[in-house]
């Protein structure tokens, strides 16, 4: 009888802990459950009409097509960095986008912008600097003063130039502006000597370094996200997003021997000058040459 009554405990205990380990286990089934319900991971369907300045991209090729998933999603599914890039957009394209047309380049060309730098003023690992990512070299050759107090790569106006005209000087050599894109990227020499050993005449046909080959494919997912947020999941009001307040132009062609106290005679502070100044790097201008500068000064 004590056997019998033992075994029925044992049995009974055995039942109770696979009851509550089902109950734990559906719960937890549950939950998963209830997340997928509020948050979905889809694939995207890819935009049947891509182009770059105009320049149709061949999505019905299957590498081309696969390529072009995948910085989509990465574009789209990295919400934090999409959302920045969507605010800092809205920030800097009006600034942008009349030099764009000015210098004779495609509107498109903002968005390559937008990839080499996410349109902040910081120094590449390489040495790259400015919103359109200039070496030193390159920036001295197409004329930026670049030195210790004036770096004009981070002058948005005369970078802008200097990139239209790398951009379209590329455009004439390799013929087509998304090569002369791919040529921002990986030099001219790179591209057109690798157009040259395959017997290629576009991007899409050739087999390019890594980051190149990725290059073409973040400017036309960023385009495409920037272009339609919503469409990708990006709510915002127009007050989330980021804005710069107007300016005026005040030209000086002496030195400046103390920017924090030249600012205070604007109303600013040395850092809010720096902002829409960034290409001075020092507290001072030397000026030596009395070369003629153009200084913005925010309008309050």
């Amino acid at each position: 009888m004590k056997k019998s009554f033992r075994l029925l405990t044992l049995v009974g205990v055995v039942l109770i802990t696979i009851f509550f380990m089902n109950a734990i286990h559906e719960n937890e089934v549950q939950s998963i459950t209830n997340t997928h319900k509020n948050y979905k991971i889809q694939a995207l369907q890819l935009p049947a009409n891509l182009n770059l300045a105009g320049e149709r991209v061949p999505i019905e090729i299957p590498d081309v097509k696969e390529r072009m998933d995948r910085e989509l999603l990465v574009n789209t599914y990295w919400q934090s960095n999409g959302l920045l890039l969507i605010k800092r957009a809205n920030q800097y394209f009006p600034i942008l986008e009349p030099l764009l047309k000015k210098y004779g380049l495609p509107d498109d060309f903002k968005f390559l912008a937008l990839a080499e730098s996410g349109l902040i003023d910081e120094t590449s690992s390489v040495g790259a600097a400015g919103m359109w990512h200039f070496m030193k070299t390159t920036g001295k050759e197409y004329g930026l003063e670049i030195n210790k107090n004036v770096d004009e790569r981070y002058n948005i106006e005369k970078s802008t130039k200097v990139a239209a005209e790398y951009l379209k000087k590329s455009k004439e050599k390799l013929g087509s502006w998304t090569l002369a894109a791919a040529a921002y990227n990986a030099g001219n020499y790179g591209v057109a000597s690798r157009l040259e050993t395959q017997e290629v005449d576009n991007y899409y046909d050739a087999l390019l370094p890594d980051e190149t080959e990725r290059y073409i494919f973040r400017i036309l997912a960023l385009k495409e996200v920037i272009s339609n947020p919503r469409k990708y999941g990006f709510v915002f009001a127009e007050s989330d997003l980021y804005t710069l307040e107007k300016t005026k132009e005040i030209e000086v062609d002496t030195a400046i021997t103390n920017i924090a106290t030249f600012a205070k005679n604007y109303g600013l502070n040395y850092k809010e000058f720096k902002k829409y100044n960034p290409w001075l790097r020092e507290n001072h201008l030397n000026n030596k040459s009395r070369k003629l500068y153009q200084i913005k000064i925010p309008i309050r």
